[in-house]
C-alpha cells in the first residue's frame, strides 16, 4: 500500500474552499504552532486551544503557556500591520486574528491514561496515547464550539507520528462530526520554518517533549536530537 501523502490531501481541502472556515487548532507548544498559525491563518478563521496536561512539571507548563500566548500577541500585532498597510513578515493580508482557548490542565488526566505504559520507549504507545487524550479534547472542544474543523500542531515535529495522528484525527472526525484537516506539517521544510519563526521572535524552545518520561529519557541520551537544533521537540 502506498504511504499516503498528507500534506497533498491538505493542499486538496484548501484548494476547495470558497470561505474562510473556522478552524480549532490543537497546539502543543509555542515554536511548533508558529510555522502552523502563519500557513493555516491564510485560510481558516483559528482558534488555537492550548491543552497539555502531559507536561511536566508545573513550572514547565506555565513557561510554554506564556511562550504560546506571547506568541499569539505577537502574530496579532504582525496581522495589524497588515491592516495598517505597514509590512508583516509573517502573516498575509486577510488573515485572521487568533483566539486563545487554555484547556484545563490537570496532569492526573494524563497519568491516568498512560497507565501501564510508563515504560514503553518514546515514540511507542504511550505517546500514542497521548496524541489521542489531546486530539479528542480538542475534538469535542470544537464541537461544542461549533467549529467547522479541527487539528493539531504536533504533525510539524519530525518526532512525531503523521500517521498516527491522521489516524486518530478521522477516528474523531466520524466519532463527533467535526471535521479533521489532514496535516503533515512537517513538509514543505516546515519544521524548518517553524525554527527560523523561533529565533526571529525570540521564543524558548524546550529540550524535551514534555512528559516526565521524555524527560527522564532526554536526560539518559535515549532520546534521537534533531540535526538541525540538536534538540528534542
Amino acid at each position: 500500500m502506498d504511504k499516503r501523502n498528507y500534506q497533498k490531501e491538505l493542499d486538496k481541502v484548501l484548494e476547495g474552499l470558497d470561505t474562510r472556515p473556522s478552524l480549532l487548532l490543537h497546539s502543543c507548544c509555542g515554536p511548533c504552532s508558529s510555522y502552523v498559525l502563519s500557513y493555516l491563518c491564510r485560510f481558516f478563521d483559528v482558534t488555537l486551544f492550548y491543552y497539555n496536561p502531559n507536561i511536566y512539571p508545573t513550572a514547565e507548563y506555565d513557561k510554554r503557556l506564556n511562550e504560546q500566548l506571547r506568541l499569539v500577541g505577537l502574530l496579532n500585532d504582525d496581522l495589524r500591520k497588515v491592516r495598517g498597510g505597514d509590512q508583516a513578515p509573517v502573516l498575509p493580508a486577510g488573515a485572521c486574528d487568533i483566539r486563545v482557548i487554555n484547556g484545563t490542565y490537570d496532569p492526573k488526566v494524563f497519568e491516568r491514561a498512560i497507565h501501564g505504559l510508563e515504560d514503553e520507549p518514546e515514540g511507542g504507545r504511550r505517546c500514542h496515547v497521548c496524541y489521542e487524550l489531546r486530539m479528542r479534547e480538542a475534538a469535542y472542544e470544537a464541537k461544542k464550539g461549533g467549529y467547522d474543523y479541527f487539528a493539531t500542531t504536533l504533525s510539524v515535529s519530525p518526532h512525531k507520528n503523521a500517521d498516527w495522528i491522521n489516524e486518530i484525527g478521522s477516528e474523531l472526525e466520524a466519532e463527533t462530526g467535526v471535521k479533521h484537516l489532514p496535516s503533515d506539517f512537517k513538509k514543505r521544510e516546515g519544521y524548518k520554518r517553524s525554527i527560523e519563526l523561533s529565533k526571529e521572535y525570540g521564543l524558548y524552545r524546550q529540550d524535551y517533549c514534555g512528559c516526565a518520561y521524555s524527560l527522564k529519557n532526554e536526560s539518559n541520551g535515549t532520546v534521537p536530537t534533531d540535526s538541525l537544533t540538536g534538540r528534542m521537540i
